[in-house]
């Protein structure tokens, strides 16, 4: 017959369990996880993300750059105010292009040109384009380690708002030129994409198409106004550079002007893509079909590249 427990048996305070190791409480609970652990976990969750994610994600990194570079742009032209002018060196703010092009805007030609571009934007007689922020925009939007592709232009748009240091690129708002209007019906033949309603080609810049005019600024409604003032051989010198130092980039060369500028590329080491120019006068002589957007992107899955989303 089981014993009877008494009141004085309910009323005892509950034993404590001991602990199975003995422990320091003076010492915070480890609650550390290793880095092959962290790594392991962080590689389990990217090989789960599709192609189409890894690039999303790429992109928005790369985008993100982008635009930080074209922030500290701004900020420099916003302090100097009292001045009015930012020296071109302190505009090329993208890293990979400083060690690319050691010591070129030091040079005699360059000091020559911050000069005149410094007596145009103080003089404040006749506005210049792009803003000052914005002249280096190809080299701060474009990595040198992540040109894929050139297109070459010859002078920025020079109407109020057009020009945003990108070649045939405009801002979003600003009416789509007749040369784009024309890349973008190529681009509807030749690779099916829809005609965007704006005109910005940041994207393409982004993801390494580099947009380079030969001419990186103009006076306002005098086209050709900064030609032969040292903007030809500073770009020069970018389209030598890209030539030497990389491999398998390709360069579409719209045009007789941009056409010229294959005898600073190494045909041996590169792919050149020559067509008409897209403009109202010459798109129907040979750039409409010349189907450069498939070709490039053809040429760069060849070599195991990623191709250009020319989708805006």
């Amino acid at each position: 017959m089981a014993s009877r427990k008494t009141l004085r048996d309910f009323l005892q305070p509950a034993k404590r369990l001991k602990p199975s190791s003995p422990s320091d409480p003076s010492k915070p609970l480890n609650l550390h996880i290793s880095t092959t652990a962290c790594k392991s976990i962080t590689d389990s969750s990217s090989s789960n993300l599709t192609t189409h994610q890894r690039s999303r994600i790429e992109f928005n990194k790369l985008r993100a750059k982008s635009k930080r570079n074209l922030n500290l742009c701004s900020q420099l032209v916003s302090k100097s105010k009292g001045v009015g002018y930012v020296k071109l060196e302190e505009l090329l703010v993208e890293e990979t292009w400083s060690k690319a092009l050691p010591g070129e805007l030091q040079k005699p030609y360059a000091r020559n040109l911050c000069k005149f571009l410094e007596n145009e934007i103080c003089s404040g007689s006749v506005p210049i384009y792009p803003p000052q922020h914005m002249i280096f925009n190809a080299l701060n939007s474009t990595p040198f380690d992540r040109v894929k592709a050139v297109i070459i232009g010859q002078d920025p748009y020079h109407g109020p708002g057009q020009a945003m240091g990108l070649s045939f690129s405009v801002p979003e708002g600003v009416k789509i030129p007749s040369s784009l209007v024309n890349i973008f019906k190529e681009l509807e033949k030749d690779l099916g994409c829809s005609i965007p309603s704006h005109g910005n080609l940041e994207p393409w810049a982004i993801q390494g198409v580099l947009m380079l005019n030969a001419v990186l600024t103009v006076r306002s409604h005098q086209a050709n106004s900064h030609a032969k003032k040292g903007w030809e051989q500073f770009t020069d010198s970018v389209i030598k550079t890209i030539s030497q130092k990389k491999e398998g980039v390709v360069f579409l060369l719209w045009g007789n002007f941009a056409q010229e500028k294959s005898r600073l590329i190494d045909g041996t080491k590169h792919y050149i893509l020559k067509a008409a120019h897209p403009s109202g006068l010459s798109a129907n002589r040979g750039f409409f079909g010349c189907r450069h957007f498939s070709q490039t992107n053809k040429l760069l899955e060849k070599m195991g590249i990623p191709p250009i989303d020319w989708q805006l």
